[in-house]
């Protein structure tokens, strides 16, 4: 029986009307404030929470312990006159504080920003500090129909509080996310993975402490496979570098030889985890433009450094394509796979493309770029900046849906908004799905799910990257920013179920709500919250 995860944040605040002396307060907040530690929070009502069967929402809630001391946060069972839903179905999570700038990268201005969710289980808190607290209710695909109630309960060294929960579950059901249409592309980083727990790479060990990870993404819809096929395809942008999947070596005589058992063992456990849609091997136009290998007459690694167009660059990478492409045959990979790139110039990408076509007419071609009509028709994968987004054609969108080719958006250190930073306002990340459903574009895509700083759990920053530009999920847990995105993955996908069934009233409704997303805003008057709010309580009336 698979659940729904309808995410909740609950905000309770430290109100005297509502607080014992001596007790700590607990009440409603809302899903869209960040509540900052120091601040009062104000209360609010409690949340109207609707749901198809299969969906995740989010709401929020506050503790405001009285004392130092612990706090814990369960939930009871979520009845209606004819269903239940078991509390084995809601996880309680306090989100925690993480360090993070501003938009002034590495700036000595920073703040403490909740984000990170780690089970609200004994967690310690100090005495006024503001404890927010997210809840995830997974409801059973086959729930009964109607109006749930039940209670979160708080726990706080002798006080209890609780709260109460309604939902009312929809006669409709969302698909499970492996069977979602939504294009999900975050890049995974399992170096920075076994760094962090210290682990040797690649080992049992290493595998055990990505699958939760790597579930996550799946979870939210995950498609697409990060495959490093050269060494440092981005220099060394992220903390951890990312080496080469594929050993390539010069043997005595000249010719060429590929090792692809870690490749292989990193693209199997990926399916495993329930990431197999797309492999993309990143790449054959590196930031660098630097090609290493294992040269076995001098018993040396060697570089090449060349430009695609160069002869040099034909005589290193036909070969190795050549081979890469009967190699993915022989594992039945090759149709799931494609060659990408990564903002590169127009026409180093174009003459880059001409190699791996003369190595296999038959490779696909992917690519996260800034707009031109010379790229558009050559990537069966196209992700355009979603600030470049503006230049480009709706009727291209529109055309490579018809030929069944996929168009999504990126951001990443840019536009401020709307984006997934530390800081960035919560509604910001459901509005991005919105806002691609309401533009038809494919999905999103972001250039890091997990590569993480040095001490990620409590410093987000990184290098001239803005705070949490460089992964959405926690070492051993989920964040807000990651939470909300789903919900804006599953408002795509809500969309896409009703204009597919075609009621007229119903798709002209619809088309009016999402009209203001189509106009494409990058800053603060988007007012995210307003607009997600709006259509999302119209969706649940559908």
């Amino acid at each position: 029986m698979r659940r729904t995860v309808i995410s909740l944040i609950f905000t309770a605040c430290c109100l005297s009307a509502i607080a014992q002396p001596g007790s700590p307060a607990f009440i409603w907040g809302s899903e869209d404030v960040r509540y900052m530690q120091d601040e009062k929070p104000a209360a609010c009502k409690a949340p109207s929470l609707s749901a198809w069967r299969g969906e995740r929402v989010n709401a929020q809630a506050v503790i405001v312990p009285a004392s130092d001391g612990t706090v814990t946060v369960t939930a009871t069972d979520l009845r209606s006159h004819n269903g239940k839903i078991s509390s084995n179905c809601i996880e309680c999570n306090v989100v925690d504080y993480v360090i993070a700038d501003y938009f002034e990268r590495m700036s000595e201005a920073v703040s403490l920003q909740p984000d990170r969710l780690v089970k609200a289980d004994g967690w310690k808190t100090e005495a006024g500090k503001t404890c927010p607290v997210w809840v995830t209710v997974s409801v059973p695909e086959d729930a009964v129909p109607g109006k749930y109630k039940g209670f979160i309960k708080m726990s706080a060294d002798g006080f209890e509080k609780t709260l109460p929960l309604e939902l009312n579950v929809s006669g409709r059901i969302l698909p499970a996310p492996s069977q979602w249409t939504f294009h999900l592309d975050l890049w995974q980083n399992p170096y920075a993975v076994a760094r962090y727990f210290n682990v040797p790479l690649w080992s049992e060990e290493h595998f055990a402490k990505m699958r939760p990870i790597v579930e996550k993404y799946a979870s939210a819809g995950g498609k697409v496979i990060t495959a490093s096929i050269i060494q440092h395809p981005w220099n060394c942008q992220t903390y951890d570098p990312f080496e080469s999947m594929v050993l390539k070596t010069k043997q005595l005589d000249g010719g060429w030889s590929y090792d692809y058992s870690v490749f292989d063992k990193w693209v199997e456990f990926m399916f495993s985890c329930g990431v197999s849609e797309q492999i993309d091997c990143y790449t054959i136009v590196p930031w660098g433009y630097s090609f290493e290998y294992l040269d076995l007459a001098s018993a040396t690694v060697k570089h090449v450094s060349c430009n695609p167009g160069e002869q040099a660059y034909e005589d290193i990478l036909l070969p190795f394509l050549t081979d890469f492409a009967k190699h993915l045959r022989s594992k039945g990979w090759f149709d799931r796979t494609c060659i990408a790139m990564d903002e590169r110039p127009t026409d180093q990408m174009v003459a880059a493309r001409n190699l791996v076509s003369k190595a296999d007419p038959e490779f696909k071609i992917a690519g996260a770029v800034n707009y031109s009509p010379e790229v558009v028709d050559i990537m069966h994968d196209i992700s355009i900046g979603l600030g470049h987004s503006i230049t480009f054609p709706q009727e291209a969108v529109e055309q490579r849906n018809a030929a069944g080719k996929v168009t999504t958006n990126y951001t990443c250190c840019g536009p401020d908004h709307p984006n997934t930073f530390t800081f960035s306002p919560y509604a910001e990340q459901e509005y991005l799905g919105l806002s691609l459903a309401a533009r038809n574009y494919s999905g999103y895509l972001r250039w890091a799910l997990c590569s993480w700083p040095e001490d990620p759990c409590k410093d987000s920053r990184f290098g001239n990257w803005l705070s949490g530009d460089t992964y959405l999920l926690y070492p051993e847990g989920s964040s807000v920013r990651f939470e909300r995105l789903i919900e804006g993955i599953q408002d795509y996908e809500k969309i896409r179920i009703l204009r597919q069934e075609g009621n007229p009233k119903i798709v002209s409704k619809l088309e009016k709500l999402l009209e203001p997303l189509r106009t494409i805003v990058l800053d603060e008057s988007i007012n995210a919250a307003e607009k997600v709010s709006l259509i999302k309580s119209e969706l649940n009336k559908f």
